[in-house]
């Protein structure tokens, strides 16, 4: 496939964001033919009639949104891989679940653009969906550096509250997301992650020691140590002993 130039269809239904799209897109070497469309209605037809390597959709279109699209795109025998190019970053989970090759934030940057086609010619031809494995393990969307990269849930060890953002801690880093803790607390609860704090998150499973000093409660996840607010500590505690008391 590499030696192959990618046959590409840009959707977008800003002709300015299309124009811009197709421009950047001739420049690349690893890009052949490209058709456009202006809406996904038109989109759809179009793939229906031509065998074409990958989608570069907008999310948000009059008639079938991108999203919409790409749900009727799984359905293909063969299906073209599907970068989705938008404004809005709150559709990355739904992209990703959909095995979006790859999720790009508008305004599109020529290098940005560079690396999802990349990523494309990288997966190699498209073949026909498989069903994935459901582990049952969300993956959260992270924009670092202008490159989309998935944080596994599994990997979180505890979450911070910034404001309406949310801070993701792993085993060496963090990530900033755009959801509000309570939203996570909700969501994650039946996975093993309890509130013990107004401002933090922790997942049970990576609690490694619980300390209670001069009536002070704290945990220990990692090299790291977190407060545990006073209402929180007695069910923490009772979690703790349950989760524990369930390992094999």
């Amino acid at each position: 496939m590499a030696d192959t130039p990618l046959r590409a269809l840009v959707a977008d239904d800003e002709e300015p964001a299309l124009n811009e799209l197709v421009y950047l897109l001739r420049r690349d070497d690893r890009i052949g033919e490209i058709r456009t469309a202006k809406n996904g209605p038109e989109a759809l037809k179009i793939l229906q009639a031509a065998d074409l390597d990958v989608v570069f959709c907008d999310i948000k279109m009059p008639g079938l949104d991108g999203i919409d699209l790409a749900r009727v795109l799984s359905k293909f025998a063969s299906r073209p891989q599907i970068v989705f190019v938008t404004a809005y970053d709150e559709h990355a989970v739904a992209a990703f679940e959909l095995e979006a090759t790859d999720y790009v934030m508008k305004p599109v940057r020529a290098e940005r653009l560079a690396e999802a086609v990349r990523r494309v010619v990288t997966a190699g031809t498209p073949t026909a969906p498989q069903p994935a494995e459901d582990t049952g393990d969300e993956v959260i969307p992270v924009e670092l550096a202008g490159v989309t990269r998935f944080v596994q849930r599994s990997t979180v060890r505890y979450v911070e509250a910034q404001g309406d953002y949310a801070r993701l801690h792993t085993g060496q880093n963090s990530h900033l997301v755009r959801i509000p803790l309570s939203t996570l607390e909700e969501r994650w609860r039946d996975a093993g992650f309890t509130r013990i704090h107004r401002s933090t998150l922790v997942a049970l499973a990576h609690v490694d020691e619980m300390r209670v000093d001069s009536g002070r409660c704290a945990v220990r996840v990692g090299d790291d140590w977190l407060p545990v607010s006073r209402r929180h500590t007695r069910e923490l505690r009772d979690l703790l002993v349950r989760s524990t008391s369930l390992r094999p």
